[in-house]
Parts: structure tokens; C-alpha cells; sequence
């Protein structure tokens, strides 16, 4: 038994439909996926940012046997900025304007708060 050349054109054609459905929805899959992978990378970067601030203050600020060199200060400073969070930055703002010893601890202990609280996990 043969099938007519129209039956044929048009099983072909409803199967080639059927597929660029699946592929459609495959895409858009692998796009959801994409956006899903990108946003981890954000955090990530994010994070390891947050997290080399936090090292780098405990070890030339926490850790410092004396006064902060100019250059420790501009590599914190720049370190601050570059995770690009304004509440972080605020805070750095008044740790470093602390008028006396006490303020500047308590201002270090917020900043240290913050900093850990803005580490996404």
C-alpha cells in the first residue's frame, strides 16, 4: 500500500513542526538556564569581593602593628569601592571618620556585621 505524495509532504511538514516546537522549548530551557548561571556568577563574583575586603582589613587594619600605610589605606579604599555596595561603603565611611577609639570600635563592629550579612550564600 502507498500513500499518496500529499499524505507523505504533509507528515513531513507536521513532523518538522513537531520538532521546532521541542527545540523552541529547548531554547528557551537552555535560556532560563543561562540566566539561572549567570546570576550565580554575579554572586560569586560578588561574594569573593566581599570576602577579600574582609581579608584584607583583618590583615592590614586588625592586624597591624602600627599605623596603616598610605598605601594599605588606598588598596582598602579601592578594594571598598570596587565591591560597589553603598551601605558597605557608608559604613567604611564611618569607620575611617571615627572621631576616637570608641567610636571606631563600634563603628568596626558594624562594618564587620555588614560584611558578613552581605555575603550571599
Amino acid at each position: 500500500m502507498q500513500m499518496p505524495r500529499d499524505k507523505i509532504v504533509y507528515l513531513i511538514i507536521v513532523l518538522l513542526l513537531l520538532m521546532d516546537i521541542v527545540f523552541v522549548g529547548q531554547y528557551f530551557a537552555s535560556l532560563e538556564r543561562v540566566k539561572i548561571a549567570q546570576n550565580l556568577l554575579a554572586t560569586y563574583q560578588h561574594n569573593e569581593k566581599v570576602i577579600n575586603f574582609a581579608k584584607m582589613f583583618v590583615s592590614k587594619i586588625l592586624k597591624a602593628d602600627g599605623e596603616v600605610s598610605f598605601e594599605d589605606r588606598l588598596a582598602l579604599e579601592n578594594a571598598v569601592r570596587d565591591i560597589n555596595s553603598q551601605p558597605i561603603f557608608d559604613q567604611w565611611q564611618k569607620f575611617i571618620n571615627a572621631k576616637n577609639e570608641t567610636e571606631a570600635q563600634i563603628e568596626l563592629k558594624n562594618l564587620l556585621e555588614l560584611l558578613i550579612n552581605k555575603v550571599n550564600y
